[in-house]
């Protein structure tokens, strides 16, 4: 355990974690890991918006561009007495490596800068350019980090080939499944009004709980889809529902309630919009309706990028990976739609936003032999 706890990418991963980087602050990560990055010969830009840190390095100007992405921001540790040791202290027992951002994804961005020193220190002019975009925006709203960073590289023409986000994809081994898309994510704000009243007395009172009832009864008894060869079904979930005036005789004026939609390809957020609203007119209620589209889905198609890693995970571990569009959403759905071919490869994701948030070790230096592999097969 001596050894490999004193292995770059590990050290690189302790430092990274006993930074406290909850969104949006970076806590100097980006700085640690731009210094790393110049050291190669990298040209690094701190791109702010509002009160997040991008870093956008890039080494080369030749096309491809293969680009590693990720994000420094972490969430909170929640009550920190509930941990087996200081979340910000990185902690390794049993090949385990504990703290906060160990898997989400700071491991990743570990790996990533290892595999890029070992890499061009063997290939000082690869046939291409590598860069590496990282936010500190990723877990909170998502607003000023790689969305606006892909903005500002449209604008100037640079054009991102492909893309390998260290997000912690992996279930229960490293690399037994990787994503090569995601569903999108469609949120819904609800008001319904009604008319506040004597509950003894219904007939002079429009109660928004009862209007509501039926509605929600109905949204969960759908079956949207049923996904097709590469997305899992569309599935709606309510979040938060509110309403009472705090008395018990005392029907209330209005409910309000957010949900959400993960949904395939098999819909648009348009046409789901216009199902919705429709159910919601038959039941002839007074209500207000507020959308936020969080990511379409994006599906990334077999090719040179997918080949090469399901190669590199497959000469790691002895066995080919899955390939998924399930879980969460990424900033994946921000690379995207640039045209960008975009694969997330990273850790097993048991552990991550809990208590005593952990990382295999053996797993962090095996996953830098695969970032590695990908550059040499593509580059």
């Amino acid at each position: 355990m001596a050894d490999t706890a004193s292995r770059a990418e590990i050290q690189l991963l302790c430092e990274l974690v006993r930074r406290p980087s909850i969104t949006p602050d970076d806590a100097g990560c980006q700085q640690i890991l731009g210094e790393r990055l110049m050291a190669m010969g990298f040209h690094c830009e701190t791109l702010q918006f509002g009160d997040v840190t991008n870093l956008w390095a890039r080494r080369g100007t030749a096309a491809p561009l293969l680009c590693f992405a990720g994000h420094t921001d972490v969430v909170p540790p929640g009550d920190e007495s509930d941990w087996s040791s200081d979340p910000f202290e990185p902690t390794i027992k049993d090949g385990l490596l504990y703290g906060r951002g160990s898997a989400d994804m700071k491991s990743g961005l570990a790996s990533m800068i290892v595999a890029l020193e070992t890499f061009l220190a063997k290939n000082h002019e690869p046939a291409g350019s590598v860069a590496l975009l990282i936010t500190s925006d990723e877990e909170g709203r998502a607003r000023d980090g790689t969305l606006k960073v892909m903005a500002a590289l449209e604008e100037r023409g640079e054009h991102i080939d492909w893309c390998v986000l260290g997000e912690p994809s992996s279930q229960d081994q490293l690399g037994d499944l990787i994503r090569v898309g995601r569903r999108g994510s469609l949120s819904g704000m609800l008001t319904i009004n009604g008319t506040q009243g004597h509950v003894a007395y219904p007939h002079l009172a429009d109660n928004p709980i009862r209007r509501f009832a039926p509605v929600l009864a109905e949204l969960h008894a759908i079956e949207w889809d049923n996904g097709n060869e590469y997305f899992p079904p569309t599935s709606f979930q309510v979040v938060d529902i509110q309403s009472g005036v705090g008395a018990p005789n005392v029907t209330p004026a209005k409910l309000s309630a957010r949900f959400n939609f993960r949904y395939s390809t098999e819909w648009d957020h348009e046409s789901l919009k216009q199902r919705v609203q429709e159910i919601f007119d038959a039941h002839q209620m007074n209500y207000d309706l507020q959308w936020h589209l969080s990511g379409k889905p994006f599906l990334t198609q077999p090719g040179k990028l997918t080949n090469a890693v399901l190669q590199a995970v497959k000469e790691q571990t002895g066995t080919a990976p899955e390939l998924s569009t399930g879980g969460g959403t990424s900033d994946g759905r921000f690379i995207s739609p640039a045209g960008t071919d975009v694969v997330e490869l990273g850790p097993v994701n048991a552990s991550i936003h809990k208590i005593d948030e952990h990382v295999r070790v053996d797993d962090v230096i095996a996953l830098t032999s695969m970032y590695h592999r990908i550059m040499e097969l593509l580059l």
